[in-house]
């Protein structure tokens, strides 16, 4: 089983949410949604433009809460890096 840590966004630049999930696919189809998060839900952010995969749970756990306390420059940098025309990943994940 693989876990994931994922960065959401608004729109190119706009508004991020970091989190980890067993399921990438679904998650990031709940955020599209508007479900399952809040903060998601009330700020529109349903494109999934990063993520990463890990082994543990745990791992992809403390990279969450690792990449939750960076500066914003910092997040942009590593979409931009992996994603630099922010296009929604969703259609990479195989089914």
């Amino acid at each position: 089983m693989a876990f994931y840590t994922y960065i959401m966004a608004s729109q190119r630049n706009g508004t991020l949410y970091t989190g980890s999930t067993d399921n990438i696919g679904h998650r990031a189809w709940q955020h599209a949604q508007g479900v399952g998060s809040d903060f998601t839900s009330k700020y529109g952010v349903g494109i999934l433009v990063w993520f990463e995969t890990h082994e543990t749970r745990d791992a992809a756990f403390r990279r969450e809460r690792q990449i939750k306390k960076w500066n914003r420059q910092w997040k942009l940098r590593l979409i931009e890096e992996t994603n630099p025309g922010w296009r929604d990943l969703t259609e990479t994940l195989s089914a």
